[in-house]
């Protein structure tokens, strides 16, 4: 078998330790748990508008 390195990285992360860090890790947050207004919806179907257009209005032009 071969043999492992133990880098000094590792070994700290490894320490077997249990203390806590000395802050708390910074909130995170996913879309589906984001809040978003009309606004938002508003600027989303405006954007989905362009795109369709640009997408079938190139089609339409060159065929």
């Amino acid at each position: 078998m071969a043999e492992e390195s133990n880098d000094s990285d590792d070994s700290a992360e490894d320490s077997g330790e249990s203390t806590p860090p000395a802050r708390e890790p910074p909130l995170r947050s996913t879309a589906p748990q984001s809040s978003f207004t009309p606004r938002h919806v508003g600027a989303g179907l405006i954007a989905l508008a362009i795109g369709l257009l640009v997408v079938f209005g190139l089609a339409l032009v060159f065929a």
